[in-house]
């Protein structure tokens, strides 16, 4: 008889620490977390908008890039992100953030005079 009581004691401890633990975890887990953020950038002849940009360190995004007059490129070098836009379409490029400091994009496929100049700033912090 008193065997039986301490196997149910057993049993509703487990059952409460296994209750615990699944609520601690739910409690810290965003849903929005595993989702990136989508930033939508637009380049026209010497231009993207935006052309600054702020992420949290090592922040998961996804590019999605539109160019309005001719093919373009986008490029950040320092998070190893590199892609063509031809006018018309949407192109989505995925992307996580480094350690908190500024990067720079830039289109990297001549548009013309003025294609020197085509660039933006991505600050982490």
């Amino acid at each position: 008889m008193q065997t039986f009581a301490v196997d149910r004691k057993r049993r509703r401890l487990f059952t409460l620490a296994a209750m615990g633990a699944v609520l601690a975890v739910a409690g810290h887990f965003d849903a929005r977390a595993a989702e990136p953020r989508v930033i939508k950038v637009s380049a026209r002849r010497f231009v993207f908008t935006p052309n600054q940009i702020k992420l949290a360190p090592h922040e998961n995004v996804v590019f999605e890039l539109t160019a309005l007059d001719t093919v373009m490129g986008f490029a950040i070098p320092q998070f190893n992100v590199r892609a063509d836009v031809p006018p018309g379409a949407v192109v989505c490029v995925p992307a996580q953030a480094g350690p908190a400091g500024t990067v720079d994009f830039l289109c990297d496929i001549f548009c013309g005079s003025g294609h020197e100049t085509m660039n933006g700033t991505i600050v982490v912090g």
